[in-house]
């Protein structure tokens, strides 16, 4: 038997965009209402395309909500240039090179968040190469994984629109919903989640999230009021930080403590393992430095048998979840919907995989019309 040489590829050239999303309607949560943010009226996306000698390219990203945006761009374009002329199947030792590259900025944060649009590219280069989706790469678990929406429950709109929403969001084939709660007035929160169960019924998957309004005795008194609603969990009631404060809620409640979101290194998360203050962990691929710091935390979570429900940018996490043991959670955002030529399906409660390689998804022309700013990286000449 033989079998072909293997095929090395090397990295010519690497754009980056920034892009701008507007959102039609201002966004509200509890950070909104205990006055510490704005409403939130757009999301910044940086976009890494990488392309090799041999003509293949990958595509990745990374968000940020409010500020953060333009230095997440400037990182990336100062450490770009060192990925020319790399192997692009060398993703771990790559992630290090850049890491190091900007090391004094640390490794977590705005600096990390900048490779992680970067990784993602290069991981879902590398599934292309393979003509396999990503999830298949990796080792798919799945074919689809549990679904829930969050973009129609929040505090801006009033009540009868939440239930509005949620019909909407079932019959699309979504299976859960998830509203937010932690306002100034802990009984306007009980009396919006009574309506929603009433709306739902008994069997719905329904959950949560206070973005960490919550003192610690709030938390504790509001969750303990909120397990007469079989809720699938509670998430961030306290600061994301506050590893003790959950796991104390953790010990305390029936119902399962969920966080990890603004976490932005797998050493963070990693003390929220130790200190068991989580029964689901929430990391966000982008915020964390990509699918290979996603990895490395994923083996954690498992090893401590934790559930995984992965915040936002479900087009990437779609893959991870359905590569994590553990049946897992997706959320649904329909935010992103025109930045990409394609959709992910959703029905009978479950998100699908796609058969198309690697992520699966191809930058729209309402994408390129929002760039704000755009660099291309290459060999010199």
């Amino acid at each position: 038997m033989t079998t072909a040489p293997a095929i090395l590829d090397r990295i010519e050239s690497v754009t980056l965009s920034s892009v701008t999303l507007p959102l039609p309607t201002g966004i509200s949560d509890a950070k909104v209402l205990t006055g510490r943010q704005r409403p939130m009226t757009e999301v910044a996306f940086l976009f890494a395309e990488i392309r090799t000698e041999a003509g293949l390219e990958g595509v990745g990203f990374s968000y940020s909500k409010r500020a953060g945006g333009p230095a997440q761009f400037a990182h990336a374009r100062e450490v770009a240039p060192d990925l020319i002329g790399e192997d692009p199947s060398d993703i771990g030792r790559l992630w290090t090179k850049l890491v190091w590259a900007g090391a004094s900025v640390g490794r977590s944060g705005a600096a990390t968040q900048a490779l992680a649009a970067i990784d993602v590219a290069l991981w879902d280069l590398k599934a292309k190469r393979a003509g396999l989706p990503l999830a298949k790469l990796l080792g798919a678990h799945r074919d689809s994984v549990r679904c829930y929406n969050t973009s129609g429950g929040f505090l801006h709109e009033p009540i009868e629109q939440i239930l509005d929403n949620a019909t909407r969001t079932l019959e699309s084939g979504v299976g859960g919903i998830k509203i937010k709660v932690g306002q100034p007035d802990a009984a306007e929160d009980l009396r919006r989640v009574r309506a929603v169960r009433e709306h739902l019924g008994d069997t719905v998957p329904f959950m949560v999230d206070a973005n960490q309004q919550w003192d610690r005795p709030t938390a504790m008194r509001v969750g303990r009021a909120l397990e007469e609603f079989a809720l699938v969990w509670i998430e961030e009631p306290l600061d994301a930080y506050d590893a003790h404060g959950h796991a104390a809620l953790a010990r305390s409640l029936d119902t399962a403590i969920a966080t990890g979101e603004m976490l932005t290194s797998v050493a963070e998360h990693h003390e929220l393992i130790r200190a068991d203050a989580v029964d689901i962990l929430q990391p966000d691929a982008p915020r964390i430095g990509g699918i290979t710091q996603f990895l490395k935390l994923a083996a954690l979570a498992e090893h401590a048998n934790l559930q995984l429900a992965p915040h936002f940018a479900m087009e990437i996490h779609v893959h991870l979840a359905a590569a994590y043991p553990h049946e897992p959670w997706v959320e649904h955002f329909d935010w992103l919907y025109p930045l990409f030529n394609e959709r992910l399906e959703t029905r009978d409660g479950r998100m699908y995989l796609s058969d198309r390689p690697g992520l699966g998804i191809t930058l729209s022309e309402q994408t390129r019309a929002w760039t704000v700013d755009r660099v291309h990286v290459d060999a010199p000449r």
